[in-house]
């Protein structure tokens, strides 16, 4: 096995920490990889320059408006078009929507992380599906993935026509090679490969594990301030795209893509990911969590989980997400006569949380980095009883929250699990006992 099939490569490492990236979020960016490679005034004229094939990536239909119109243009070695029939193949532990294996649970649920993969499991294959809702065919709703990985992807590349793909390592580093250049994920950040983009995944260390947030909905956007103003939360400025890069390979590649649920294969006689210039608003990003702009209450009570919201999916109701992505970063807590822990709720969305790093402050025991809790619509959850008498008789001087980094999937729709997940190994089945013990403290 080469040094880059088991696990990450030097050379990979080496590649991510010399790469440079446009900034800016749903930015009209533009990049070539070969000076004179992008035509200038036109998108598609008579002859491409370099010799290069131009064509157009529809992200969203011709006639959205333009504030929510998605499409690039490519110049590359070869049209998408040359390729081979495709064929189905085996879908592995990937699920989409609609989910029909199960009934939605009302329970809360709370799974350990995935297990190690067996040797030789590249992204793809340790592809692996929690639940969501919707319908990918339809265009509505999400899927919630998580991932286990022990070797790079060599000679294949993926994409996924059903949604886009929100990925968020936990353990071990990412280097995206996609049709538009090259990105590096590592644990603390977020990757998004839009709908339909072709990508490898190569490892920077020995394994990885993360979550994904397949999007069947409207493309992930920042989220509107309203009375905040201007600025907080994460800033556009933040976001960073590839700069062009292309491979010139005639080596036979397996291009794999999930379409309607289902996966399907071609072998294609030269890489795909042959793009030497390009221009647009439908790209990849990388986000780094850490620089999300974290505000809160400075006088008393906790603000709504809404206020830690870094990529929302619009619905056809104003205010109502097909889906958020919110992340518990580093935070002060400043709150006078404040029970300052995520408070007892229940919630008309459905909420998947996870972890990336160190502790959650609702929960003492039990939750885990690379573990993940879903509570589905209306299901009572909250502070477990350790948390609770804590916070209950804590002195209230400011407070540091560093040592955790949690985020949240929270959707419109109930999340159905899997028959996988609901029969995992990894789920915890006395996830209920962290709130045996709440005393009653009632007096009249």
């Amino acid at each position: 096995m080469s040094e880059q099939a088991g696990g990450g490569s030097e050379q990979a490492r080496k590649t991510a920490e010399g790469l440079e990236y446009l900034t800016g979020f749903g930015n009209e960016h533009s990049s070539e990889a070969v000076p004179g490679a992008l035509p200038l005034g036109r998108n598609s004229p008579q002859r491409a320059p370099l010799g290069l094939y131009a064509e157009q990536l529809s992200g969203s239909a011709f006639t959205e408006p333009r504030t929510h119109n998605r499409r690039s243009w490519l110049y590359r070695i070869r049209p998408s078009a040359a390729h081979p029939p495709f064929t189905r193949i085996d879908n592995g532990g990937l699920r989409s929507a609609p989910f029909t294996e199960g009934a939605p649970d009302p329970n809360r649920l709370r799974w350990n992380p995935l297990p190690d993969p067996a040797p030789g499991t590249d992204f793809l294959a340790g592809l692996w599906t929690l639940g969501g809702n919707g319908d990918a065919t339809q265009r509505a709703g999400m899927a919630i993935h998580l991932y286990a990985a022990d070797t790079s992807m060599t000679d294949r590349v993926f994409s996924d026509s059903d949604g886009e793909l929100l990925i968020v390592p936990e353990r071990g580093g990412l280097l995206l090679r996609t049709e538009f250049g090259l990105l590096a994920a590592r644990p603390g950040d977020v990757a998004l490969i839009p709908r339909g983009v072709r990508f490898r995944v190569e490892l920077l260390d020995a394994d990885a594990r993360g979550y994904v947030c397949e999007n069947y909905g409207q493309p992930f956007e920042l989220p509107n301030l309203g009375p905040i103003g201007a600025n907080g939360l994460a800033a556009a400025r933040d976001f960073q795209a590839p700069v062009a890069a292309y491979e010139d390979s005639e080596r036979p590649t397996q291009v794999v893509n999930k379409f309607c649920g289902n996966l399907w294969s071609a072998t294609y006689d030269h890489s795909p990911l042959d793009v030497v210039a390009w221009h647009g608003s439908h790209v990849p990003y990388v986000y780094d969590l850490h620089r999300f702009n974290v505000l809160g209450s400075i006088s008393f009570d906790h603000p709504d989980p809404s206020i830690f919201t870094v990529l929302t999916s619009p619905s056809d109701t104003p205010g109502l997400a097909g889906v958020d992505f919110v992340v518990f970063a580093p935070r002060w807590l400043v709150g006078e006569d404040t029970f300052r822990p995520p408070y007892f709720h229940r919630n008309v969305m459905s909420e998947y949380m996870g972890l990336i790093e160190g502790a959650y402050d609702a929960k003492a025991e039990g939750f885990v980095p690379g573990g993940g809790s879903l509570h589905n619509m209306m299901s009572a959850h909250g502070p477990d009883r350790e948390t609770f008498d804590r916070a209950s008789a804590a002195e209230l001087k400011p407070q540091k929250i560093d040592d955790g980094l949690a985020f949240m999937f929270e959707t419109r729709w109930p999340i159905t699990a899997t028959a996988q997940a609901a029969g995992a190994e990894h789920l915890q089945r006395g996830y209920d006992d962290v709130w045996q013990g709440l005393e009653r403290h009632f007096r009249a």
